[in-house]
């Protein structure tokens, strides 16, 4: 059983990924030329939080976890997900080590942390949005 929500959660965070680039896409070519950079960065990392969370909770009933602790690991993977997705990515493209970390700052308005705490809170919060934790 444990393989099975394992799977629907990868499904999901697959979802994830396509959501926060068409955020990127967004926030490039609409948000920015309008509002400008900093505050582009900053409406785009609180949208895309509230988009992870907002999958979570209409995917939590299909992903049907059993146990409290799959809720959290359900949240854990996805932030383990993301992280190796976004530095080899970044490595991928050229970036350098301290270019990549420059994200985990809240210069320039850029709130990743954030996401990357919606990311691994989502799951609990869609549960106990639910009623279910």
């Amino acid at each position: 059983m444990f393989i099975t929500v394992a799977f629907k959660a990868l499904v999901i965070w697959f979802a994830i990924v396509v959501l926060a680039i068409a955020n990127g896409s967004l926030r490039e070519f609409l948000l920015v030329p309008v509002l400008g950079a900093q505050a582009a960065l900053m409406l785009s990392g609180l949208l895309l939080s509230v988009l992870i969370v907002g999958v979570a909770y209409l995917s939590l009933p299909w992903l049907n976890p059993s146990q409290p602790v799959q809720v959290w690991g359900i949240g854990l993977a996805w932030l383990a997900l993301t992280l190796i997705f976004e530095f080899s990515f970044g490595l991928l493209q050229g970036k350098s080590w301290l270019e990549l970390l420059e994200a985990y700052t809240f210069e320039g308005g850029n709130l990743w942390l954030v996401v990357l705490a919606a990311t691994v809170l989502a799951p609990y919060i869609a549960a106990k949005l639910r009623g279910w934790a």
